[in-house]
């Protein structure tokens, strides 16, 4: 965490002293802005590599943890979804029902629901 602040830091300070240079040059308003913005994008580029190498190594590590931390939520969920299933099984088994009845009892609702449309047109 360290080094990102340092970097962070770093870049805006050489930005604070390129704008500063650049206004007193006679640079004002958004074209010292953007001029300010590259120049210190530039000279951090050459003079902040160890920090920015630092402070990707710091990210990476982040990233990585992070997924690490994915996989675990995946694996809570799976054993969350078995415990789910195995609890409906165990309902079902209380109350007598099978999945095979289950099944067939939804198209005999369906055809009864149908039957009843057709006496109410006729």
């Amino acid at each position: 965490m360290r080094s990102v602040i340092a970097y962070t830091a770093s870049r805006l300070l050489l930005f604070a002293v390129a704008f500063g240079l650049l206004y007193l040059l006679g640079a004002r308003g958004f074209l010292a802005i953007a001029l300010a913005f590259l120049l210190s994008g530039l000279v951090s580029y050459i003079l902040l590599n160890a920090q920015r190498d630092a402070m990707s190594e710091v990210v990476a590590g982040w990233m990585t943890r992070m997924r690490g931390m994915g996989a675990q939520l995946e694996a809570g969920a799976a054993k969350e979804d078995e415990f789910q299933v195995a609890g409906r099984e165990a309902a079902d088994r209380a109350e007598g029902v099978t999945p095979v009845e289950e099944n067939a009892a939804a198209p005999a609702a369906g055809a009864a629901g149908g039957e009843e449309r057709d006496e109410r047109r006729g």
